[in-house]
C-alpha cells in the first residue's frame, strides 16, 4: 500500500495555528469573548472550522442566521482557496499564531461568492479535481464516473487529513503528478545531478502525462523591500493576479527545474535574463494573498477549465527590472534547481493542483 512520501507526510500533517476574534460589531455580552485557538490544517478550509469554533462565541452572538466568513486585517478571505496557501500568500512575515476575524453576520456577497457550508466546500473541491483531470488526460470521466462513496471517502480524507487513505482512493482515478514519459525523463534527469537529499528519494511512481496543473498568485509591488515584515500589507484582492494555467514538459533529455517551471508560468519576466537563486530572498516561513472574486468560477466547472486554464496576468509588468522577491509551496521556500519532478510529486495540493505564491518587485511605470 501507498504510505506517501515523507515530504507528502509532513504536508498532510501540517497546520496552521490560529487565533481567531469574534468582530467586535457581533460582541452583544460584556466582557467580550476570549480569542479561539485552534490548529488549522493546511490542506483544509477555513469554513470546515467553523464547527470547532462556533463554541466559543455562540452565548455572545446576536440574533440572526449565521453566514460564517473570515477576515484578516479587513479583507475577507476566499472560503474556497486552502487555508494553507491564504497563509502563504497573505502573511509575508509569518505571524504565528494567525490572527483572523470571524464574522457571524453581514456576509459581503460583493467580494466573497456564496458558501454554504461544507457541501459548497467539497463541490469546490470536486470540480477542482474535475478540472486538474481535464488538464491532465484532456477529460474528466474518471472523476465524474467515481461511486458515490468513493467520493465520500476521498472528501473524508482530505477533512481528517487521512493520506492513505486518500492515495487509495485517488490512484484509482489514475491521475498521477506526470506523465508516465514524463516522470521517468525526469526523475532520471534529475540523477544526473546526483542530489544525496530527499529531493532524490521522496518520488512517487509514474503517471499519465507532461501537462502539471498550476495555481499561481503573484503580488506585484512598486516599493522595494529588503525585509518581508516590511512587505506592504495586501488590502484588496484586485492586487493579486491569479493565474490558472498548467506547466507543459517537451525535451526528452532537458533537466527540467523548478525555475523552468516558473519561466513557462511567467514569461513576461524571463524574457531577458534567467533568475537566480541570489536573487530571492529566504525568509523562514509563508506569506498569505488571495484570487480575484471572479476567478472562484473558474474552479466550477472542468468545461470551464479550457478557457481559464491559459489565462494570463493582467496586472504583470514587462520584464526589466523586475525581481522575484519570493516564491513559496506550502510553507517552503524551495531553491529554484529542485527538480520541478520532486516539486509535482511531493507539493501538490489533494485536487491534484500546484499552488505557487509569487512575490514580484516592478519597476514605477514611467509617465508620458
Amino acid at each position: 500500500m501507498d504510505r506517501g512520501t515523507e515530504a507528502q507526510k509532513y504536508i498532510w500533517e501540517g497546520a496552521i495555528p490560529l487565533q481567531i476574534h469574534l468582530h467586535e460589531s457581533e460582541v452583544t455580552t460584556l466582557p467580550p469573548p476570549p480569542p479561539a485557538l485552534i490548529l488549522a490544517p493546511r490542506i483544509g478550509y477555513l469554513p470546515l472550522l467553523v464547527p470547532l469554533i462556533k463554541p466559543f462565541f455562540s452565548s455572545t452572538l446576536p440574533p440572526g442566521v449565521d453566514t460564517v466568513w473570515f477576515d484578516y486585517k479587513g479583507l475577507p478571505l476566499k472560503w474556497y482557496i486552502p487555508t494553507g496557501v491564504l497563509f502563504d500568500l497573505l502573511c509575508a512575515e509569518p505571524e504565528r499564531p494567525w490572527n483572523l476575524t470571524v464574522h457571524f453576520r453581514g456576509y459581503p456577497g460583493n467580494i466573497l461568492t456564496p458558501c454554504e457550508g461544507e457541501e459548497s466546500i467539497k463541490w469546490s473541491f470536486i470540480n477542482s479535481l474535475k478540472e486538474a483531470a481535464y488538464i491532465i488526460i484532456g477529460n474528466c470521466k474518471n472523476v465524474m464516473n467515481m461511486s458515490q462513496s468513493d467520493q465520500v471517502e476521498l472528501w473524508c480524507s482530505v477533512m481528517n487529513g487521512n493520506l492513505e487513505a486518500y492515495l487509495r482512493i485517488s490512484s484509482k482515478l489514475k491521475l498521477g503528478p506526470g506523465g508516465d514519459e514524463f516522470s521517468v525523463k525526469l526523475n532520471s534527469s534529475s540523477s544526473l545531478k546526483s542530489r544525496q537529499s530527499a529531493l532524490e528519494t521522496d518520488t512517487t511512481g509514474p503517471v499519465k502525462t507532461g501537462r502539471i496543473p498550476v495555481r499561481l498568485y503573484v503580488w506585484s509591488v512598486n516599493e522595494d523591500f529588503d525585509d518581508l515584515e516590511d512587505a506592504p500589507h495586501i488590502d484588496n484582492w484586485d492586487k493579486i493576479s491569479y493565474i490558472n494555467r498548467p506547466v507543459e514538459i517537451h525535451g526528452e533529455d532537458k533537466y527540467f527545474t523548478l525555475r523552468d517551471a516558473v519561466k513557462t508560468l511567467l514569461p513576461e519576466f524571463f524574457a531577458e535574463k534567467s533568475l537566480s537563486d541570489d536573487e530571492i530572498s529566504m525568509p523562514e516561513v509563508g506569506d498569505e494573498r488571495g484570487l480575484p472574486s471572479e476567478d472562484a468560477n473558474s474552479m466550477r466547472s472542468a468545461e470551464e477549465a479550457g478557457e481559464t486554464m491559459c489565462q494570463r496576468v493582467e496586472s504583470c509588468c514587462p520584464s526589466d527590472n523586475a525581481e522575484i522577491k519570493l516564491l513559496r509551496i506550502q510553507g517552503i521556500e524551495p531553491k529554484l534547481e529542485v527538480p520541478f519532478a520532486w516539486v509535482v510529486n511531493n507539493l501538490m495540493n489533494p485536487e491534484h493542483f500546484l499552488h505557487i505564491c509569487v512575490y514580484i518587485k516592478v519597476p514605477e511605470p514611467v509617465a508620458m
